[in-house]
C-alpha cells in the first residue's frame, strides 16, 4: 500500500490548488480525479462558457458598427468552430494543470475514489493511505423530477458545452446565474430565447436594482422574460418542445427546440464515502465542515461545491482549498474567505462583493452609499457600452467598504480593487483619494467613492 501525508480527491480548481498549496508545504501529496483535470469550471462550466460568450458577442458588435464608421457585410457565425475553439482553449489550460502538478511533484492517479477504511482510498484495485484526506468532488446539474424531464432536447449546462448543441429556439428552467449567461449566449447568436424564472425576479440573490436593470436591458434585447412561473410539464409537440408553466395564476406554453434545465448542482458524497464513513450533509449533498474545512472526522476535509458553506465559486473552491491545507499543515489561513466576490458575465457583466444595502440593513448597520451611472463615462461612451452603474456601501460612521455592486463593462475585472478594500478595512475616503487613470471603466470607482460624501465631480450635484 502506497502511503502520503495527503490525498486529495478531485482535480478541479479546489482539488488541484490544494494539492499545489501542500506540495509547497513540503507535504507528500497525491490527487486523484476520476475524469479531466480542471473538474467542472474548466470542462464544462466557467472556461467554455466564457469562450462562447466571448466569440458570441463580438458578432453581436457587427450590428452596432455603423456606428462606429465600420462595415460588414453578410456577417454570421459558425457555432461547430466556436466549439472547437472553446476546445482547444480547454485543452491548453488543462494541460498547464497538469505540468503544474508535475512540476510540483504531486503524483496524479486516475480513476474513481472509493473510500475503503478510514484513512485508505482505493482506486481500480489499488489502496492508497493517507494521514490526511480531502473532499473535493464538485457536484452535478440538478434535474427535477418532471414529466417530460428526459425528452430528447432537454439538456443541462454539461449537454450544452459537451458538445456542439445549438438551439435556434431555447427554453431556459432557471434565472440564475448560469441560466443568464446561456441567455446572453444564444440571444447574442440571434436565437429566440425564453427565461423561466421561478421567483418573483431574475438573479434572486443579486442587489434588487441589478436585477431590475439586467431584466429591463434583457427584454429589450428580445430575451422573453416570465417571473413567478412554475414549470408544471415539458411535451413533444408536432413543432418541438412544449413547456407548460404557471406565472401568477396564469396558464401559459411556449414551444421551443430545446430546454435548458438550469435549477442548481447536487453533490453525491457517497458515491465517495462508500459507506465507511457518516458525515451530516444537506438534501443537495453538502457535507457539514468548521471554518477550516474539516468534517466530523478529524482527518477528512471537504472543500469547494460539496463543503456546506463554502461559496459555489471556482475561486472560492481554490481559496477554500489553501485553507484547508493550510490547517492541516499547523500554517495560519492565507485566505480571507469573508470576502468573496461574485461575477456574472452577462451585458453588462456583473460584479458584487460584500454586503447589499438590503443585506447591511437585515444585520442592523447603518450605512451610506455612493453611486456613479456609467453613461457619463468616457470609456463607457467610446465603446457603445450598455448602461450601468457602480454602488458602494460604506458603514455609516467610519466610512468603511462593507460591500459594492457594479453593472457595467469590466466589472469582473474591477470587483478585484474593490474585494482588496473590503478585506483590508479601506474606506470610501481611502479608495477617492488614489488617482484613477483616464479614460478607463475604473474611474467610475473613484466616482462613487467621492459620491459617498456627495462629492463626486463628474456627478450632478445631489438636490438639497
Amino acid at each position: 500500500m502506497t502511503k502520503y501525508d495527503l490525498l486529495v480527491i478531485g482535480g478541479g480548481p479546489g482539488g488541484y490548488v490544494a494539492a499545489i498549496k501542500a506540495a509547497q508545504l513540503g507535504l507528500n501529496v497525491a490527487l486523484i480525479e476520476k475524469d479531466h483535470l480542471g473538474g467542472t469550471c474548466l470542462n464544462r462550466g466557467c472556461i467554455p462558457t466564457k469562450s462562447l460568450l466571448h466569440a458570441a458577442s463580438l458578432y453581436n458588435e457587427v450590428w452596432s458598427w455603423p456606428q462606429l464608421g465600420l462595415a460588414c457585410e453578410r456577417p454570421s457565425y459558425d457555432y461547430a468552430v466556436m466549439h472547437q475553439r472553446k476546445e482547444q482553449v480547454i485543452n491548453q489550460l488543462r494541460d498547464g494543470v497538469a505540468a503544474l502538478l508535475k512540476a510540483n511533484k504531486v503524483e496524479v492517479i486516475t480513476g474513481e475514489a472509493k473510500m475503503t477504511g478510514l484513512h485508505t482510498v482505493t482506486v481500480g484495485d489499488i489502496d492508497y493511505d493517507a494521514d490526511y484526506i480531502i473532499i473535493a468532488t464538485g457536484g452535478r446539474p440538478y434535474l427535477p423530477s418532471l414529466p417530460g424531464i428526459d425528452l430528447p432536447g432537454v439538456v443541462t449546462s454539461d449537454d450544452v458545452l459537451g458538445s456542439a448543441i445549438f438551439f435556434q429556439r431555447l427554453a431556459i428552467i432557471g434565472a440564475g446565474v448560469v441560466g443568464l449567461e446561456f441567455a446572453s449566449l444564444y440571444r447574442d447568436l440571434g436565437c429566440d430565447v425564453t427565461v423561466l424564472a421561478s421567483y418573483d425576479r431574475i438573479l434572486p440573490k443579486s442587489d434588487r436594482e441589478i436585477s431590475q436593470n439586467l431584466s429591463m436591458l434583457m427584454k429589450k434585447r428580445g430575451i422573453n422574460i416570465y417571473t413567478s412561473a412554475q414549470l408544471s410539464e415539458i411535451e413533444q409537440g408536432a413543432d418541438g418542445l412544449i413547456c407548460h408553466f404557471d406565472t401568477k395564476g396564469k396558464e401559459e406554453q411556449v414551444c421551443v427546440d430545446g430546454v435548458l434545465v438550469s435549477a442548481g448542482r447536487r453533490c453525491y458524497p457517497e458515491e465517495f464515502l462508500n459507506g465507511v464513513v457518516s458525515l451530516e450533509t444537506t438534501e443537495r449533498g453538502q457535507i457539514v465542515v468548521d471554518e477550516h474545512f474539516c468534517t466530523s472526522i478529524p482527518h477528512l476535509y471537504a472543500i469547494g461545491d460539496i463543503a456546506l458553506g463554502c461559496e459555489r465559486l471556482a475561486h472560492a473552491a481554490s481559496a477554500a482549498g489553501i485553507n484547508a491545507v493550510c490547517h492541516i499543515a499547523n500554517h495560519p489561513p492565507e485566505m480571507d474567505m469573508h470576502v468573496v466576490p461574485n461575477c456574472i458575465y452577462t451585458k453588462p457583466e456583473i460584479a458584487t462583493v460584500g454586503l447589499s444595502v438590503d443585506e447591511a440593513k437585515s444585520q442592523g448597520i447603518a450605512v451610506k452609499t455612493g453611486k456613479y451611472l456609467m453613461g457619463g463615462n468616457g470609456k463607457s461612451l467610446i465603446e457603445l457600452a450598455d448602461r450601468g452603474f457602480i454602488k458602494l456601501v460604506c458603514e455609516q460612521d467610519s466610512g468603511r467598504l462593507l460591500g459594492a455592486q457594479l453593472m457595467c463593462c469590466r466589472a469582473t475585472d474591477m470587483i478585484n480593487e474593490l474585494s482588496l478594500a473590503i478585506s483590508k478595512g479601506l474606506t470610501a475616503q481611502d479608495i477617492a483619494s488614489v488617482i484613477h487613470p483616464h479614460p478607463t471603466f475604473g474611474e467610475g470607482i473613484m466616482e462613487a467613492a467621492e459620491d459617498v460624501a456627495g462629492a463626486s465631480i463628474h456627478t450632478m450635484p445631489r438636490r438639497r
